[in-house]
Protein backbone atom coordinates (compact mmCIF):
# COMPACT_ATOMS: atom_id res chain seq x y z
CA UNK A 1 0.00 0.00 0.00
CA UNK A 2 1.33 3.64 -0.42
CA UNK A 3 1.44 5.43 2.68
CA UNK A 4 1.39 8.91 0.48
CA UNK A 5 -1.94 10.69 0.16
CA UNK A 6 -3.01 13.12 -1.89
CA UNK A 7 -3.69 15.18 1.00
CA UNK A 8 -2.44 15.65 4.62
CA UNK A 9 -5.18 14.04 7.00
CA UNK A 10 -6.08 15.75 10.52
CA UNK A 11 -5.84 12.95 13.74
CA UNK A 12 -8.59 13.11 16.61
CA UNK A 13 -10.47 11.26 19.13
CA UNK A 14 -13.80 9.96 18.10
CA UNK A 15 -16.20 8.79 22.31
CA UNK A 16 -18.93 7.03 22.95
CA UNK A 17 -18.28 6.34 26.98
CA UNK A 18 -20.07 3.22 26.73
CA UNK A 19 -20.05 1.26 30.24
CA UNK A 20 -16.53 -0.81 30.24
CA UNK A 21 -17.81 -2.82 33.44
CA UNK A 22 -16.43 -1.44 35.92
CA UNK A 23 -17.22 1.91 37.90
CA UNK A 24 -18.46 5.05 36.43
CA UNK A 25 -15.72 7.15 37.79
CA UNK A 26 -12.81 5.07 37.53
CA UNK A 27 -14.03 4.75 33.86
CA UNK A 28 -14.34 9.05 33.76
CA UNK A 29 -10.48 9.24 35.44
CA UNK A 30 -8.70 6.63 32.59
CA UNK A 31 -10.74 8.66 29.91
CA UNK A 32 -9.31 11.88 31.33
CA UNK A 33 -6.01 9.94 31.30
CA UNK A 34 -6.12 8.85 27.49
CA UNK A 35 -7.24 13.27 26.39
CA UNK A 36 -4.44 13.97 28.48
CA UNK A 37 -2.30 11.84 26.32
CA UNK A 38 -3.68 12.47 22.81
CA UNK A 39 -3.05 16.22 24.02
CA UNK A 40 0.59 15.69 24.74
CA UNK A 41 0.77 13.45 20.86
CA UNK A 42 -1.10 16.24 18.91
CA UNK A 43 -4.78 14.89 18.52
CA UNK A 44 -6.62 17.88 16.75
CA UNK A 45 -10.20 17.43 19.08
CA UNK A 46 -11.81 14.88 21.23
CA UNK A 47 -15.16 14.33 20.33
CA UNK A 48 -17.97 12.54 22.17
CA UNK A 49 -21.00 11.08 21.45
CA UNK A 50 -24.45 11.88 23.59
CA UNK A 51 -26.98 9.28 24.45
CA UNK A 52 -29.11 8.86 27.22
CA UNK A 53 -30.34 5.70 29.34
CA UNK A 54 -28.17 2.95 27.95
CA UNK A 55 -24.89 1.52 28.79
CA UNK A 56 -23.98 2.91 25.27
CA UNK A 57 -23.04 5.77 26.43
CA UNK A 58 -21.96 7.19 30.20
CA UNK A 59 -21.66 11.01 28.69
CA UNK A 60 -25.09 11.69 28.97
CA UNK A 61 -24.30 15.14 29.28
CA UNK A 62 -21.03 16.10 26.65
CA UNK A 63 -20.17 19.37 27.40
CA UNK A 64 -20.02 18.60 31.46
CA UNK A 65 -17.37 15.94 30.82
CA UNK A 66 -15.55 17.79 28.19
CA UNK A 67 -14.98 20.56 30.31
CA UNK A 68 -13.43 18.65 32.74
CA UNK A 69 -11.30 17.33 29.46
CA UNK A 70 -10.84 21.18 28.64
CA UNK A 71 -9.09 21.85 32.10
CA UNK A 72 -6.41 18.53 31.91
CA UNK A 73 -5.73 19.97 28.02
CA UNK A 74 -3.79 23.26 26.48
CA UNK A 75 -4.36 22.37 22.48
CA UNK A 76 -7.15 18.98 21.98
CA UNK A 77 -9.66 20.81 20.99
CA UNK A 78 -13.12 19.72 22.41
CA UNK A 79 -16.64 18.82 21.06
CA UNK A 80 -19.88 17.19 21.45
CA UNK A 81 -20.68 14.69 17.92
CA UNK A 82 -23.32 15.46 18.84
CA UNK A 83 -25.66 17.75 20.36
CA UNK A 84 -28.88 16.21 20.74
CA UNK A 85 -30.48 19.60 20.21
CA UNK A 86 -34.18 17.75 20.48
CA UNK A 87 -33.70 17.43 23.90
CA UNK A 88 -32.32 21.03 24.91
CA UNK A 89 -33.87 24.50 25.32
CA UNK A 90 -32.07 26.21 22.66
CA UNK A 91 -31.26 29.17 24.67
CA UNK A 92 -29.97 26.39 27.38
CA UNK A 93 -28.11 24.83 24.50
CA UNK A 94 -26.56 28.11 22.98
CA UNK A 95 -25.32 29.13 26.85
CA UNK A 96 -23.71 25.91 27.46
CA UNK A 97 -21.92 26.12 24.51
CA UNK A 98 -21.06 29.83 25.21
CA UNK A 99 -19.81 28.45 28.32
CA UNK A 100 -17.71 25.31 26.94
CA UNK A 101 -15.98 27.32 24.54
CA UNK A 102 -14.72 30.52 27.00
CA UNK A 103 -13.57 27.73 29.20
CA UNK A 104 -11.42 25.87 27.03
CA UNK A 105 -10.34 29.00 25.42
CA UNK A 106 -11.90 28.81 21.86
CA UNK A 107 -11.24 25.33 21.62
CA UNK A 108 -14.85 24.29 20.87
CA UNK A 109 -15.94 22.12 18.42
CA UNK A 110 -19.78 21.91 17.70
CA UNK A 111 -21.52 19.14 16.78
CA UNK A 112 -25.37 18.75 16.29
CA UNK A 113 -27.80 16.40 15.82
CA UNK A 114 -31.76 15.23 16.26
CA UNK A 115 -30.78 11.69 17.48
CA UNK A 116 -31.00 8.26 15.78
CA UNK A 117 -32.58 6.45 18.57
CA UNK A 118 -36.37 7.05 19.06
CA UNK A 119 -36.58 5.44 22.40
CA UNK A 120 -33.85 7.75 23.71
CA UNK A 121 -36.32 10.83 22.88
CA UNK A 122 -39.17 9.07 23.78
CA UNK A 123 -37.91 8.93 27.76
CA UNK A 124 -38.04 12.99 27.75
CA UNK A 125 -41.71 12.57 26.52
CA UNK A 126 -40.98 13.36 22.95
CA UNK A 127 -42.40 11.40 20.42
CA UNK A 128 -40.61 10.72 17.00
CA UNK A 129 -43.55 13.59 15.17
CA UNK A 130 -41.87 16.14 16.77
CA UNK A 131 -38.20 15.18 16.14
CA UNK A 132 -37.51 17.09 12.83
CA UNK A 133 -39.39 20.16 13.75
CA UNK A 134 -37.92 20.91 17.07
CA UNK A 135 -34.20 19.85 15.73
CA UNK A 136 -34.85 22.35 12.80
CA UNK A 137 -36.56 25.54 15.42
CA UNK A 138 -33.95 24.67 18.01
CA UNK A 139 -30.54 24.29 15.42
CA UNK A 140 -31.60 27.78 13.41
CA UNK A 141 -31.97 29.63 17.48
CA UNK A 142 -28.46 28.16 18.41
CA UNK A 143 -27.12 29.36 14.96
CA UNK A 144 -28.82 32.78 14.94
CA UNK A 145 -27.93 33.23 19.20
CA UNK A 146 -24.13 32.97 18.03
CA UNK A 147 -24.69 36.53 16.91
CA UNK A 148 -25.16 38.15 20.58
CA UNK A 149 -27.90 41.25 20.99
CA UNK A 150 -31.70 40.19 21.12
CA UNK A 151 -33.17 37.44 20.07
CA UNK A 152 -36.81 36.87 18.91
CA UNK A 153 -37.99 33.52 17.37
CA UNK A 154 -41.64 32.67 16.51
CA UNK A 155 -42.17 28.76 15.46
CA UNK A 156 -44.18 25.88 16.39
CA UNK A 157 -41.94 24.56 19.15
CA UNK A 158 -40.26 27.27 20.22
CA UNK A 159 -41.20 31.25 21.05
CA UNK A 160 -38.24 33.96 22.12
CA UNK A 161 -39.54 37.27 22.14
CA UNK A 162 -36.53 39.84 22.74
CA UNK A 163 -34.09 37.35 24.87
CA UNK A 164 -30.98 39.30 26.03
CA UNK A 165 -27.97 37.21 25.14
CA UNK A 166 -25.93 38.20 27.91
CA UNK A 167 -22.86 35.10 27.33
CA UNK A 168 -20.97 34.45 24.19
CA UNK A 169 -18.79 31.94 22.84
CA UNK A 170 -14.82 32.93 22.40
CA UNK A 171 -14.41 31.73 19.20
CA UNK A 172 -16.20 34.20 16.02
CA UNK A 173 -18.48 34.27 14.59
CA UNK A 174 -19.12 31.08 16.21
CA UNK A 175 -17.41 27.94 17.10
CA UNK A 176 -17.07 25.15 14.00
CA UNK A 177 -20.08 23.09 13.59
CA UNK A 178 -20.56 19.69 12.87
CA UNK A 179 -23.04 17.08 11.14
CA UNK A 180 -22.56 13.16 11.66
CA UNK A 181 -24.14 11.71 8.57
CA UNK A 182 -23.95 8.66 6.15
CA UNK A 183 -26.51 10.49 3.38
CA UNK A 184 -25.61 12.53 1.18
CA UNK A 185 -28.01 14.72 1.47
CA UNK A 186 -27.25 15.58 4.43
CA UNK A 187 -23.70 16.16 3.35
CA UNK A 188 -24.91 18.70 1.16
CA UNK A 189 -26.71 20.64 3.66
CA UNK A 190 -23.58 20.51 5.98
CA UNK A 191 -21.53 21.97 2.67
CA UNK A 192 -24.16 24.64 2.12
CA UNK A 193 -23.81 25.76 5.43
CA UNK A 194 -20.09 25.39 6.48
CA UNK A 195 -20.06 22.28 8.80
CA UNK A 196 -17.58 19.85 8.82
CA UNK A 197 -18.47 16.27 8.74
CA UNK A 198 -18.39 12.88 10.42
CA UNK A 199 -19.22 9.63 8.97
CA UNK A 200 -19.47 5.60 9.43
CA UNK A 201 -19.22 2.64 7.21
CA UNK A 202 -17.40 1.20 4.61
CA UNK A 203 -15.05 3.52 2.62
CA UNK A 204 -16.43 3.26 -0.66
CA UNK A 205 -20.15 3.68 0.79
CA UNK A 206 -18.80 6.72 2.56
CA UNK A 207 -17.17 8.14 -0.72
CA UNK A 208 -20.67 9.15 -1.51
CA UNK A 209 -21.54 11.18 0.80
CA UNK A 210 -17.81 13.12 0.37
CA UNK A 211 -18.75 13.42 -3.10
CA UNK A 212 -21.90 14.73 -2.45
CA UNK A 213 -20.27 17.33 0.23
CA UNK A 214 -17.93 18.68 -2.23
CA UNK A 215 -20.05 18.86 -4.92
CA UNK A 216 -21.96 21.03 -2.72
CA UNK A 217 -19.34 22.81 -1.92
CA UNK A 218 -18.35 23.64 -5.51
CA UNK A 219 -21.83 25.31 -5.93
CA UNK A 220 -21.83 27.46 -2.84
CA UNK A 221 -20.67 31.37 -3.48
CA UNK A 222 -20.32 32.00 0.05
CA UNK A 223 -17.81 29.16 1.47
CA UNK A 224 -18.02 29.47 5.51
CA UNK A 225 -16.01 26.97 6.27
CA UNK A 226 -12.40 27.72 4.24
CA UNK A 227 -10.57 24.00 5.08
CA UNK A 228 -13.38 21.95 6.31
CA UNK A 229 -12.49 18.41 8.01
CA UNK A 230 -14.39 15.09 6.39
CA UNK A 231 -14.02 12.63 8.99
CA UNK A 232 -13.91 8.43 9.02
CA UNK A 233 -14.93 7.48 12.09
CA UNK A 234 -12.93 4.09 13.12
CA UNK A 235 -12.44 1.64 16.17
CA UNK A 236 -8.17 1.08 16.09
CA UNK A 237 -6.39 -1.52 17.98
CA UNK A 238 -2.48 -1.92 17.46
CA UNK A 239 -0.74 -4.88 19.58
CA UNK A 240 2.42 -6.23 18.94
CA UNK A 241 1.33 -8.86 16.67
CA UNK A 242 -1.86 -9.38 14.83
CA UNK A 243 -2.87 -12.20 17.51
CA UNK A 244 -2.35 -10.37 20.11
CA UNK A 245 -4.20 -6.68 18.64
CA UNK A 246 -7.73 -9.25 18.05
CA UNK A 247 -6.96 -11.28 21.05
CA UNK A 248 -8.15 -8.00 23.01
CA UNK A 249 -9.82 -6.09 20.36
CA UNK A 250 -12.17 -8.93 20.27
CA UNK A 251 -13.79 -9.16 23.44
CA UNK A 252 -13.73 -5.89 23.52
CA UNK A 253 -15.95 -5.13 20.75
CA UNK A 254 -18.52 -8.18 22.08
CA UNK A 255 -18.54 -5.89 25.57
CA UNK A 256 -19.65 -2.43 23.28
CA UNK A 257 -21.99 -4.50 20.84
CA UNK A 258 -23.73 -5.77 24.10
CA UNK A 259 -23.92 -2.00 25.44
CA UNK A 260 -25.35 -0.42 21.95
CA UNK A 261 -28.01 -2.96 22.00
CA UNK A 262 -28.56 -2.49 25.35
CA UNK A 263 -31.70 -0.31 24.30
CA UNK A 264 -32.76 -1.91 21.27
CA UNK A 265 -33.39 -5.00 23.52
CA UNK A 266 -35.01 -3.40 26.63
CA UNK A 267 -37.90 -2.51 24.00
CA UNK A 268 -37.95 -5.08 21.27
CA UNK A 269 -36.32 -2.87 18.26
CA UNK A 270 -34.64 -4.38 15.32
CA UNK A 271 -30.79 -3.31 15.58
CA UNK A 272 -29.90 -1.62 12.33
CA UNK A 273 -29.19 -3.49 9.68
CA UNK A 274 -25.35 -2.12 8.65
CA UNK A 275 -24.56 -3.20 12.10
CA UNK A 276 -21.78 -5.63 12.55
CA UNK A 277 -23.26 -8.48 14.61
CA UNK A 278 -19.03 -9.92 15.28
CA UNK A 279 -15.90 -8.81 15.36
CA UNK A 280 -15.24 -10.66 12.17
CA UNK A 281 -18.18 -8.65 10.60
CA UNK A 282 -17.07 -5.49 12.25
CA UNK A 283 -13.26 -5.63 10.74
CA UNK A 284 -14.86 -6.54 6.96
CA UNK A 285 -17.12 -4.01 7.15
CA UNK A 286 -14.48 -1.41 8.02
CA UNK A 287 -15.48 -0.22 11.23
CA UNK A 288 -12.74 -2.21 13.14
CA UNK A 289 -9.25 -1.98 12.30
CA UNK A 290 -7.04 -4.15 14.38
CA UNK A 291 -3.71 -5.32 13.64
CA UNK A 292 0.29 -4.42 13.85
CA UNK A 293 1.31 -0.50 13.22
CA UNK A 294 2.07 -0.97 9.58
CA UNK A 295 -1.19 -3.46 8.83
CA UNK A 296 -3.10 -0.45 10.72
CA UNK A 297 -1.10 2.10 9.03
CA UNK A 298 -1.62 1.14 5.50
CA UNK A 299 -5.47 0.10 6.07
CA UNK A 300 -6.21 3.33 7.52
CA UNK A 301 -4.32 5.63 4.91
CA UNK A 302 -5.76 3.36 2.16
CA UNK A 303 -9.58 3.90 4.00
CA UNK A 304 -9.00 7.39 4.05
CA UNK A 305 -8.34 7.68 0.82
CA UNK A 306 -10.84 5.96 -0.83
CA UNK A 307 -13.39 7.82 1.36
CA UNK A 308 -12.07 10.66 0.39
CA UNK A 309 -11.65 11.73 3.90
CA UNK A 310 -9.03 14.02 5.29
CA UNK A 311 -10.30 13.60 8.88
CA UNK A 312 -9.52 10.50 10.95
CA UNK A 313 -11.84 10.30 13.97
CA UNK A 314 -9.67 7.18 15.86
CA UNK A 315 -12.11 4.94 18.58
CA UNK A 316 -9.57 4.34 20.87
CA UNK A 317 -11.38 2.98 23.51
CA UNK A 318 -14.48 1.25 23.71
CA UNK A 319 -15.98 -1.85 25.43
CA UNK A 320 -13.60 -2.87 27.98
CA UNK A 321 -10.39 -1.98 26.35
CA UNK A 322 -7.70 -1.87 29.47
CA UNK A 323 -6.11 2.22 29.45
CA UNK A 324 -2.94 1.05 28.48
CA UNK A 325 -4.21 -0.73 25.17
CA UNK A 326 -5.72 2.42 24.52
CA UNK A 327 -2.86 4.24 25.19
CA UNK A 328 -0.39 1.84 23.23
CA UNK A 329 -2.84 2.86 20.48
CA UNK A 330 -2.61 6.45 20.27
CA UNK A 331 1.12 6.80 20.84
CA UNK A 332 1.72 4.06 17.30
CA UNK A 333 -0.58 5.84 15.76
CA UNK A 334 1.30 9.52 16.78
CA UNK A 335 4.81 7.98 15.74
CA UNK A 336 3.97 5.90 12.82
CA UNK A 337 1.59 7.45 10.78
CA UNK A 338 1.17 11.38 12.23
CA UNK A 339 4.68 11.55 12.30
CA UNK A 340 4.60 11.06 9.04
CA UNK A 341 3.11 13.77 7.93
CA UNK A 342 4.96 16.71 9.27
Amino acid sequence: MNNVLPWKPTFGIFDHLDEDGRDIGLQYADRLKLAEACDHLGFYAYHLAEHHCTAHGRGASPNLFLSSVAQRTRQLRVGPLVMLLTLYHPLRAFEEICMLDQLSGGRVELGIGRGSLAAELGYFGIGADAVPGRYLEASEIVIAAMKGGKLSYRGRHFELNSVPLTLRPRQRPRPPTWVATNRPESAGWAAANGANLACVGHSSSVRKVTDAFRAKREETTDKGNPSPLLGLVRMIVIGRSDTHAYSIAAPAYETWLKSFKFLYDLNGIPTPPNLPLTFEAAIESELCIAGTAAFVRDALLGQLEVAGANYLLCQLAFGDLPLEASLYTAVTIHSEIMTRFD
